[in-house]
């Protein structure tokens, strides 16, 4: 589950880099509470609502886009339209008044051939009158040709750019319906991503279940390397109603005698259950469910630690823990992260007197109930100061400080996670 893997997260990185971790917890407990620095988010229904207000917004700017299209096509070529009226009307005017300058040129030349074909000076006179008139009326004739033409090229330029500018209206539009999409896009995965999490936790928060118990049996307080310990992990549902699905959590960290050098890669924790027998890496463990659990009934995770023979002298700690989820959505956990110390020997050959460690579980002299030397509960109710008295000189309180740190750091991470919904509402 989310979790056991936040809550692993903050122990591997409280073991293996203490200092770091210690130095954070100042600077953690200076920080405001997430209620008083985040908002509230909005509601699933509030998010609807944008997502059908974006859907309208969008709407109504396609229709804008496809109107202004349609307008530039048909509306400013309808010859009702005032600049198609004038290119008209202009262009019939240019037409007529180009007709009237030919037809006054022709006249120019009739009346000069009649002057030309003139014998008598009665008839001379008559012709050049003739032909003066001609001319005038011709001259008329361009010149109102020249002035039709320009009021037709103006006309032209004025439709032009009421063109121009109903399409520069269409690009504003269409990037404002592109914006518009957008949002809407966004409104969309903001409701889709708030509904999913929502399907994820239908019955809202996690919360602490005391009922739920994570017990460790049989693990020594002394290991010794090229050896495997068994021992067993069992998980109890004390409540009244079955838990449908049960997530056990287990894992090991250790460091050697001078509390500088990380030991997990010398460490293999296996796990089996009646039900599936085969041994696994722990890592399969975590996260996963072995099924449902009912009221007042117990299971059994077999664990199995084993230990390279070339693993240095050194400490570590088991950490235990259980979670569950329900069909409805509810979901919870056993509200700490138990951790179980214990010394590392070098080798079996110079164990001296840890022979006692090897065999089956619950079977070694120097196991406790719990299973271990120390036992502390990651909301800091156990003794949090160093561990057993094993033999080994300064690593006891680096490890100690290591793991009080991971456990404050473990405890607010399931405070964060199973409040978020409620932080999230606030």
């Amino acid at each position: 589950m989310k979790i056991r893997r936040v809550l692993a997260t903050a122990v591997a990185a409280a073991v293996t880099a203490p200092v770091v971790l210690l130095s954070a917890v100042p600077a953690l407990a200076d920080e405001k509470p997430a209620a008083q620095t985040q908002q509230a988010k909005p509601t699933i229904e509030e998010l609807q609502q944008a997502v059908d207000l974006a859907q309208k917004e969008y709407d109504a700017a396609v229709i804008a886009v496809n109107d202004a299209i349609k307008f530039l096509e048909e509306g400013l070529e309808a010859e009702t339209y005032p600049t198609k009226a004038a290119v008209i009307a202009t262009k019939q005017a240019a037409e007529a008044a180009a007709q009237a300058k030919t037809e006054a040129d022709q006249a120019v030349v009739d009346a000069q051939a009649k002057l030309d074909a003139a014998t008598t000076d009665e008839e001379k006179a008559a012709a050049q009158t003739a032909l003066d008139e001609a001319v005038k009326t011709a001259q008329e004739a361009a010149a109102a040709k020249t002035a039709a033409d320009t009021e037709a090229a103006e006309a032209r330029t004025a439709h032009d750019d009421a063109r121009v500018a109903q399409a520069r209206k269409i690009n504003l539009l269409q990037k404002a319906r592109d914006e518009a999409k957008k949002k809407l896009d966004d409104a969309k995965k903001a409701l889709a991503d708030a509904e999913a999490a929502e399907g994820e936790e239908p019955g809202g928060e996690c919360v602490p279940e005391p009922k739920l118990s994570a017990v460790v049996s049989g693990l020594p307080d002394k290991v010794v390397g090229g050896t495997t310990e068994n021992f067993t992990l069992r998980v109890t549902n004390g409540t009244d109603k079955t838990m449908d699905e049960l997530y056990p959590y287990a894992a090991v960290h250790a460091f050697d005698d001078k509390g500088l050098k990380e030991l997990d890669s010398y460490l293999d924790l296996e796990w089996s259950i009646a039900g599936n027998p085969n041994w696994r890496d722990v890592d399969l463990l975590n996260g996963s469910s072995v099924g449902p659990l009912k009221a007042k009934a117990s299971l059994d995770v077999n664990l199995r630690l084993k230990v390279d023979a070339d693993i240095p002298a050194g400490q570590g700690a088991l950490f235990v823990s259980a979670d569950y989820a329900n069909a409805d959505g509810s979901c919870g956990g056993y509200p700490d992260l138990d951790h179980h110390e214990f010394q590392i020997l070098a080798k079996a050959d110079d164990a001296g007197g840890a022979g006692d460690t090897e065999g089956e579980p619950g079977t070694s002299d120097n196991t406790t109930e719990q299973g271990g030397s120390s036992t502390t509960p990651v909301n800091g109710t156990g003794d949090s100061g160093s561990l057993a008295e094993t033999g080994s000189s300064d690593v006891l309180p680096k490890v100690a400080l290591a793991g009080g740190a991971a456990l404050v750091l473990g405890a607010g991470a399931v405070v964060v996670v199973r409040r978020r919904n409620a932080s999230a509402n606030a």
